[in-house]
């Protein structure tokens, strides 16, 4: 015999595919808009330092990391989403009788007084 399964709630289901796309595609442009800002600032820095190097090194790597977190998925964890369908409990076979012949019903119209 099933158990009996609990109504699955809305928060047990996994993420959509296009929102977790568009949190991916949000997530790589965040990163390449850093990757842009220090860019810019290993230039307009003055004078040239160490902060040069520190800018250098994360608009070289920061690329990378782009790709990297933009391929991942954004929920590492396996959720448990119950299907929304309940299961039925089948109705038992029906026992099969022993091979008799069947009854047979004629009928006849017409007259009766015969």
């Amino acid at each position: 015999m099933k158990n009996a399964r609990r109504v699955p709630a809305v928060t047990s289901l996994p993420q959509s595919p296009r929102d977790e796309g568009d949190h991916r595609v949000r997530r790589y442009a965040l990163t390449m808009t850093i990757r842009i800002v220090c860019f810019g600032l290993m230039f307009f820095v003055q004078p040239f330092g160490w902060w040069t190097w520190v800018f250098a090194l994360a608009a070289a790597v920061l690329p990378y990391i782009a790709v990297v977190f933009a391929n991942a998925g954004s929920d590492s964890t396996e959720t448990s989403a119950e299907s929304p369908m309940r299961e039925i409990d089948a109705p038992p076979a029906p026992s099969l009788a022993p091979e008799t012949a069947p009854d047979v019903i004629t009928i006849r119209e017409g007259r009766t007084d015969r």
